[in-house]
């Protein structure tokens, strides 16, 4: 299979983003970013899906949307929309029938930011998700890289050190938000992961200072969701939007942190006695599976998780288990960067019935 690097959850001038869609694209450029999924606020902005080049380098755009039911005071329910034909805010003050219209339309639905906690000293609101009696969802945004800040600025003056020096700011998803999606997959729910940038690239001023804070230069090269293609991108948009969409739809991603060290070349399957799958799949366990895991460099702590408990930590780049027990099986690894302990990549799960 190929591999892709998306940066998902992106918004531009016509919401409140600070970039056009030719800035991003040329963000993306400049960072190797392979396809851009734009997800501005309640507007599904029409005629700007395309390739955007620069000498051999090329990224795709395309434009989806994130719907919020903008009357709802504290807002709530944000929704990532992906693939869709048409206008769906009009939808959005039921979460649920958002959802299932959605479905209706083809597309992918993702809770965005599920756990989106307060951040007083900027007047920001919690903004999780709470309908959690909504179903028929895609999967959810595991890892939010803008959001992360509420967890970890305790004030103005951290918030301002991250805003110069972003890249201290990651640390993985919210603990909370890996406890849903445990809770999800144990009840037997297929819910993918992705992980979103939720870029803006604001401009901040407090007194004398201004600044961008997380352009999106930084964001592209932080946390991305990979998914694994059947081919590489052929220039044929609507073969190339389907293929991408069938392959997050499928749960064939895996979310990376790519700021210190590429995840690229990551690899997550198991093989059976007459069939394999991938991140995404199901299996049957007939006389046990054996999963293989693929480090494209050596993580400082690798775990394998059934059912959202650790069942082995893995040494080294390279490694297999034999599972003998039928689960939801999927893997975490964490790597030094910058003095701290720091998630890397969260592979979807594989399904071993």
């Amino acid at each position: 299979m190929h591999e892709l690097t998306v940066n998902l959850h992106i918004h531009t001038t016509y919401s409140d983003g600070s970039g056009t869609h030719a800035d991003l694209a040329a963000a993306a450029l400049k960072t190797g970013v392979d396809v851009l999924l734009v997800t501005d606020h309640n507007i599904r902005v029409q005629g700007v899906d395309g390739y955007f080049r620069e000498g051999q380098k090329r990224v795709l755009v395309l434009a989806c949307e994130e719907i919020h039911d903008q009357g709802r005071v504290p807002q709530k329910n944000h929704l990532l929309v992906f693939g869709t034909d048409r206008e769906l805010a009009t939808y959005a003050e039921s979460p649920q029938m958002l959802i299932t219209a959605v479905r209706a339309a083809g597309g992918l639905s993702f809770l965005a930011h599920p756990v989106d906690p307060a951040m007083p000293a900027f007047g920001e609101d919690d903004i999780s998700w709470v309908d959690w009696d909504a179903r028929g969802f895609t999967g959810i945004e595991l890892w939010n890289g803008f959001s992360e800040i509420k967890t970890v600025a305790r004030g103005k003056l951290d918030g301002l050190f991250y805003a110069y020096f972003p890249e201290f700011m990651a640390r993985g998803p919210v603990p909370e938000t890996l406890r849903i999606w445990d809770d999800l997959l144990s009840k037997g729910q297929r819910v993918v992961a992705v992980g979103g940038s939720d870029a803006h690239a604001r401009k901040m001023s407090l007194g004398p200072l201004h600044r961008t804070i997380f352009p999106y230069e930084y964001h592209f090269s932080a946390v991305n969701t990979h998914i694994l293609t059947p081919a590489p991108l052929t220039d044929d948009l609507e073969h190339d939007r389907r293929m991408i969409f069938e392959a997050l739809g499928a749960g064939h991603c895996f979310v990376g942190y790519d700021l210190p060290a590429p995840t690229r070349g990551f690899h997550f399957s198991a093989q059976g006695r007459e069939t394999e799958a991938v991140m995404g799949d199901e299996i049957p366990l007939d006389k046990g599976v054996t999963l293989q895991v693929k480090l494209p460099a050596r993580a400082d702590d690798c775990r394998l998780l059934k059912d959202g408990k650790v069942v082995r930590t893995l040494a080294g780049e390279a490694c297999s288990h034999l599972a003998s027990d039928p689960g939801v099986y999927r893997v975490e690894a964490r790597r030094r960067f910058l003095g701290r302990l720091r998630g890397w990549i969260f592979s979807n799960p594989i399904y071993v019935r």
